[in-house]
């Protein structure tokens, strides 16, 4: 049996996220992961792709100039925490590169440049990544393709 009756309360502006520059690259995944300690948003970046990392209790407004995690040169089309450890992250991005990153306990302090393992086998832009739920370290990756006709 389900209720009709659904009632909640909108979160107060100080418990959320302001001032963030959501990405405009559209894709069929989500623009932001979460774990228990960071979330993760990609964000609209000139000359590259990139996407903010903070720590799950930072809300409130982010400064402009809070650091990012770069290094892919075109957009990031989707990102994924590792469900083993909660410090790495992978972003899969237009450049048909996969990356996996290690961010620091606290949450980044300056701009992250260099991932910790650079997937270069793709031919087309990486349009979905997920780890896989139970195996270390597999980790999946999907591109674009055309099928001609």
């Amino acid at each position: 049996m389900f209720s009709s009756h659904v009632f909640g309360q909108p979160s107060k502006k100080s418990d959320c996220y302001d001032n963030i520059r959501i990405t405009k690259s559209a894709w069929d995944s989500p623009f932001c992961s979460v774990n228990p300690k960071f979330v993760a948003i990609i964000t609209e970046s000139a000359g590259g792709g990139a996407f903010i990392v903070l720590p799950i209790d930072k809300v409130g407004r982010i400064d402009r100039e809070y650091p990012l995690v770069t290094g892919h040169r075109s957009a990031v089309l989707d990102i994924a925490w590792c469900p083993h450890n909660d410090n790495v992250i992978a972003s899969g991005s237009e450049d048909c590169t996969v990356k996996v990153w290690q961010i620091p306990d606290g949450g980044i302090t300056a701009t992250l440049t260099q991932p910790t393992v650079d997937l270069v086998a793709h031919q087309r832009r990486v349009g979905q990544i997920a780890w896989h739920p139970s195996a270390l370290n597999v980790l999946l990756s999907a591109g674009k393709f055309f099928l001609f006709v």
